[in-house]
């Protein structure tokens, strides 16, 4: 490849755009032949990747990257940035499953929706704008708030429950964010899903059982509490009802099928078996509840857990319960 290309490939994620290529004095039957032949393969118009980097995109899970990237260059437009679902997913935060493979990005200008891509007008201030190498895209904060504007309310909480946990944003930076949007379209939406987002969920399986547990009017519970007895640690519940002294955990299936701290999945198994025994053994009762009660089960749950916080905690405590200021997050 010409100096002049690999220099601006290095610069772009391995793109080439026409502009690139005159400058390095190709013509454009030469790119053209390029194309046809298989080594250059275009993504965009005037916006090019050689056959061997987009092979290596895929194979590391980045082609979405390259593809927003791809229209960033293709649009030109120096005030525009990704936004939305898209920002979302370059930041490394959960997006529903369900949802188009568009391209989103926001310009302060300008309205347009092209094939595969949709940029919305809206005010984007230098403040609510970051950049990753030569991407540019919203902050997680204002990330957030525009997807909690269209997203229903668990997959919003979901993600911003994720991105505080890993310290992408902060909850004052959620609020500010939401009160910068209120005239917006959907904003009830987002700042609804503010005042329920809580870093210490330590998994989407924990997210969405709290929103449950808060729609059925049950007492809150506190989050990551640390359970002790005779100054040692029993063990950290996902939610504790202090009155009732109950705990709840929320059972993902990752536990058991991609441990973590190198232990097996016999391993983990009966780890949970001794550590529940025990807190049985301190007069703690235990409510297990795995994605199928969230589903199609919960009405059985919530009678369960009514049954429970109808009757105090024992008196006498040979335990002490302790919540964590933050969750912590689980790494292999």
């Amino acid at each position: 490849m010409h100096p002049l290309l690999r220099h601006a490939a290095d610069r772009q994620l391995g793109l080439i755009t026409a502009a690139d290529a005159r400058r390095a004095g190709y013509e454009h039957s030469e790119v053209r032949r390029l194309c046809s032949s298989g080594r250059w393969v275009r993504l965009r118009r005037g916006v090019y990747v050689t056959a061997d980097e987009l092979a290596d995109a895929e194979r590391r899970g980045t082609r979405y990257r390259l593809d927003c990237l791809a229209v960033l260059l293709h649009l030109g437009r120096p005030t525009a940035a990704l936004s939305h679902a898209s920002a979302a997913r370059l930041h490394g935060l959960p997006v529903p499953r369900d949802l188009p493979h568009l391209v989103r990005l926001t310009d302060p200008h300008q309205w347009r929706r092209g094939d595969g891509f949709v940029m919305a007008r809206a005010s984007l201030p230098a403040a609510d704008v970051a950049t990753a190498g030569p991407v540019r895209l919203t902050t997680p904060a204002r990330t957030l708030v525009d997807c909690a504007r269209e997203w229903a309310l668990e997959d919003a909480v979901v993600a911003m429950d994720a991105a505080l946990l890993a310290e992408r944003t902060t909850p004052s930076e959620l609020r500010a964010a939401a009160a910068a949007a209120r005239h917006w379209p959907g904003a009830p939406r987002a700042a609804r899903a503010v005042e329920h987002a809580d870093g210490r969920a330590e998994s989407p399986l924990e997210t969405r059982g709290r929103l449950r547990i808060a729609g059925a009017a049950l007492p809150v519970p506190e989050l990551q509490v640390e359970i002790r007895a005779s100054g040692r640690l029993v063990g950290v519940v996902d939610a504790w009802f202090e009155d009732a002294a109950v705990a709840v955990e929320f059972d993902g299936q990752v536990k058991y099928t991609a441990p973590w701290r190198g232990r097996t999945p016999e391993r983990v198994l009966w780890d949970e078996k001794r550590r529940e025994d025990e807190l049985r053994s301190l007069d703690i009762r235990v409510v297990r509840i795995v994605d199928a009660d969230l589903r199609s089960g919960w009405p059985r749950v919530e009678g369960r857990l009514r049954e429970l916080l109808d009757v105090p905690g024992p008196t006498r405590r040979r335990f002490t319960a302790a919540p964590r200021t933050r969750g912590r997050r689980r790494a292999g």
